[in-house]
């Protein structure tokens, strides 16, 4: 495969961003890593390589950005209003930065969001708050209710980057947005998270936003050969 190391220092975080890009034809992808991970972790766990035949035959180009998860809903250190607050600047940097940097090298609008564990909260966000840039979002084994890491504490900035919050409290106008994503939501029966992954796909459900939700029989399906085993089937 074709591989580039890119990085900027971030004027939304303040600090040099990494990320690692894949092939040079097809759908972009956006890869998140699972939680506090680095822009290597899904090459380092071979969920890149998996992928392999797709990105040589210019079906798809693979994204894989940073985190700022130990600076943001990890960082036990700071307040949670001031984890917050970092997340959405994480958000902004996605947004603003990076989304445009790959619609402009890509030279195409039909981005894919993807992400595992924590990644999928990033992803599931991501395509909940802006589904004119995100056509497609892959989630496996996801959180996506923010209050465990908030320590009781609840403002805005908290509510609009909860996907399990807003999406609940959305009008007729908002859903419609969200029904042009293409939601995909996976699991093993097994997965301490199953319910997490019921709940979301229910709720979009409930909201009239169609998905299609799996849920892999007699596995854990929390890992990595789990999701290097059923990812390929859902892209492009």
């Amino acid at each position: 495969m074709d591989r580039d190391y890119g990085a900027w220092t971030s004027p939304s975080l303040q600090r040099k961003m990494e990320f690692l890009w894949f092939g040079n034809r097809g759908r972009p992808v956006l890869m998140f890593p699972t939680s506090m991970g680095r822009f290597y972790q899904n090459e380092d766990f071979s969920l890149v390589g998996s992928l392999s035949g797709k990105v040589d035959a210019g079906e798809i180009q693979l994204i894989c950005v940073d985190s700022v998860d130990e600076e943001s809903w990890y960082n036990k250190s700071v307040s949670p209003a001031d984890r917050a607050f970092r997340h959405e600047q994480y958000d902004h940097y996605l947004r603003h930065e990076m989304i445009p940097s790959i619609q402009h090298r890509a030279g195409r609008d039909d981005l894919v969001a993807f992400g595992a564990s924590f990644g999928a909260y990033h992803a599931a966000n991501l395509a909940g708050r802006y589904p004119d840039v995100v056509r497609k979002a892959i989630l496996f084994s996801g959180i996506y209710d923010i209050h465990r890491f908030i320590d009781g504490y609840w403002d805005d900035r908290c509510y609009f980057h909860c996907p399990t919050a807003y999406i609940a409290n959305m009008d007729a106008q908002c859903t419609r947005g969200l029904s042009q994503v293409a939601w995909i939501i996976a699991t093993g029966e097994y997965d301490s998270l199953v319910q997490d992954n019921r709940q979301f796909a229910a709720l979009l459900s409930s909201k009239g936003i169609p998905n299609h939700a799996e849920f892999w029989p007699g596995v854990f399906g929390h890992d990595w050969p789990w999701w290097k085993e059923h990812l390929a089937r859902f892209l492009p």
